[in-house]
Formats: C-alpha cells, structure tokens, sequence
C-alpha cells in the first residue's frame, strides 16, 4: 500500500542494472567474528590518504550537483521513480554510480590461512528527494512520509533476493558525517550478512525476553513515555525521545509505541503517524543546533528467514557535535558531554 500525497504519481521498475563485477570483498575478524567491507571497486592509491593533500571542499551548488538531473551525469536507471502531476520527479531511486556491494554473480567465499572472506553481494542503491536545498528536516510531513514510503518499497523489492540477508537504510546529512554530494540523499545497502551492531542488540533483546518474558525495547518505551523527562514529541502510534544511555549528545531514537519487530511491515496510516514525530525530531535538532552534520539510520530485524519477535525496530539519529578521541576508539565507549534529559528539554523548546 503507498502512501497517497496529492499530485503524486508513483512508478516503479525492478528492471536489472547492466552487469557489474564484484566492487568488495567482506573480510571476518578472526576473533570477534565481525565484518569488515573491503571497498575494492573504490580502491585508492596509497598517496590519496596524504594528509599534505588539498581536501576536496563539498560543493553545495546546484549547477555542478550530481543529483540534480541524473540521467545526465550517468547514473544508472531508475529503479524507483514518484512524479508529480506536471511530469517533474519528486524522488527517485537508482543504483549508486560507486557501489559498495554489487556483483553479477552468486557469492564466492575464499579463506586465506586462518581468514575468511567473500565477494561483497548485494545491491547498493541512492533515494534521491527533488529539492537540492530542501532537507527532510524542512519537509512537509507528506514529504517525509513519501521518504518512509521509497525506503519501504525497496527493501520489500530486495529481501526476498537470493544472497540478502540484512538491509541498511541510512542518511547522511553534512561533510561531517560523510556526505559527499550535498543534495539531500539516502542510501540503501542489501547484503549477505548481518550487521554486527544489529546482532548485538538481537541477542541482548533476546536474552533479556528469556529472562523477563518481555521486550526490553517495550519497556524503555513504557518508562519514557511515564517519566516523560527525555521524549521530545509523541503521537498515538511513535514517541521520539533521547535515550537513557545516549552514546552522543542529543541523540534521539524514533520508535512504535507497540511492539513490531520489522520495519517493512509499516501500515500507511502508520507511516503518517510517523512522518509527523520523524519531522519533528529532524526539525527541533536543525533549529537548536543550528542545522548540525547528523546520521539516521533504521534498525530492523534481518530479512533472513529467521524470525524475530523479541525485538523492536527504531530510528536512530545522532548529531556530529563531537569528534571520537583515543578513549573513544581504544574502549568502544563513547563520552557524551550533556545530559539526555537536559538535551531533550531544550529540543522540546524547538517544537
């Protein structure tokens, strides 16, 4: 079911990209057993890493922007395309130009000595909104909802695809946090296994409903929702609040109220819901912090045949307000330098 904005026509394509060889390798940690991509298609020369070499600036004008028409700046074809009345695109989907997974044939594993590793599979793809200078924190609520309604719709068109596993949806916002090309963009990233920080969070929400017999997201959620001291904004189906433990400052989480465990199962009049506190979120952290560079991304359960009832997705944005230090790197524990409840009270002055 899409989501029905006025003056909006919808086509969709699932027709295959041309051929491409494999552009990364997926390497194991032989002791902790993560997984690493190994960009090989976007292979640089060791010099390019100099730090005596002149930094590209990140261009924000609209003449020399890559998505402003990018049937011009050879892109590949659509795979998803929303039209306006007048014939104009309102936002699109295509196969990123310098893929990080894509491969034109099954999965290959290889061992070298004790190693592991493997052809990185999958498909890498760029939702593209219209507007070069309108970010989603300055979206209507309708727009924000289209976004949710392209992410869905490509992650329902890619799950079932053999070798997918597990599909990342993020955005980039801001040279801070990694993004090159400023016109507002997500990415979308379907592969073969299983993202380490989501396996984290599927165990420990696992193991804590074995020993509760309740979800742990659930009852985060219920406590936020009484105490009131870190929500931002709430409506009857999504609450958006920082969490106890932020890991950054003003870190804010999106989640149902009920339980769900997959993203991709979001009714459209759920969808509007959650366009209306997604919006306010983005825009209370554009308006206190003075449009800082953040990162969002979904957190679901895996496409894996597996089930996962004990856990609940959510969004997760977190602001670059911050640099990490040796502590940071050295430990996995990040220092975060104002409170959550003290940084939640001042976002719900921006609503």
């Amino acid at each position: 079911m899409k989501i029905e904005i006025e003056n909006i026509k919808q086509k969709s394509s699932d027709k295959k990209s041309k051929k491409q060889k494999c552009v990364s390798e997926l390497r194991q940690d032989l002791v902790t057993g993560d997984w690493v991509v190994i960009a090989v298609g976007r292979a640089k020369r060791p010099e390019d890493f100099s730090q005596n070499k002149k930094q590209k600036e990140e261009s924000n004008e609209i003449e020399s922007c890559l998505f402003e028409h990018p049937e011009k700046t050879g892109q590949e074809e659509d795979v998803l395309i929303y039209q306006s009345s007048g014939g104009d695109w309102t936002l699109r989907v295509f196969p990123n130009k310098y893929p990080a997974f894509c491969c034109d044939h099954e999965a290959r594993y290889f061992s070298e000595g004790p190693y592991f590793f493997m052809d990185g599979t999958g498909y890498h793809e760029v939702i593209v909104t219209r507007d070069h200078y309108h970010q989603l924190a300055l979206m209507r609520e309708i727009e924000v909802a289209e976004v949710l309604d392209a992410y869905q719709e490509r992650y329902l068109a890619l799950m079932n695809k053999p070798h997918v596993n597990f599909i990342g949806i993020f955005h980039n916002h801001g040279k801070e946090a990694g993004a090159s090309i400023a016109h507002p963009h997500s990415q979308l990233m379907a592969i073969p296994v299983i993202s380490p920080y989501i396996q984290l969070e599927l165990s420990g929400a696992e193991r804590f409903y074995r020993q509760n017999k309740r979800c742990v997201y659930c009852l985060m959620i219920k406590h936020e929702l009484e105490s009131q001291k870190r929500v931002i904004f709430e409506n009857e189906e999504f609450v958006a609040f920082c969490p106890f433990a932020s890991r950054v400052n003003f870190e804010v989480w999106i989640a149902p109220k009920k339980h769900a465990s997959y993203f991709e199962r979001i009714k459209t009049e759920e969808k509007l819901k959650l366009a209306q506190v997604f919006r306010q979120a983005l825009g209370a952290i554009h308006d206190s912090l003075g449009d800082p560079a953040y990162n969002f991304y979904i957190h679901t359960s895996p496409c894996d045949g597996n089930d996962y009832p004990h856990y609940h997705w959510h969004i997760e944005i977190l602001p670059k307000t911050s640099t990490w230090a040796g502590f940071e790197l050295e430990t996995g524990i990040e220092i975060s330098t104002i409170q959550p409840e003290m940084a939640a009270e001042y976002l719900r002055k921006q609503k």
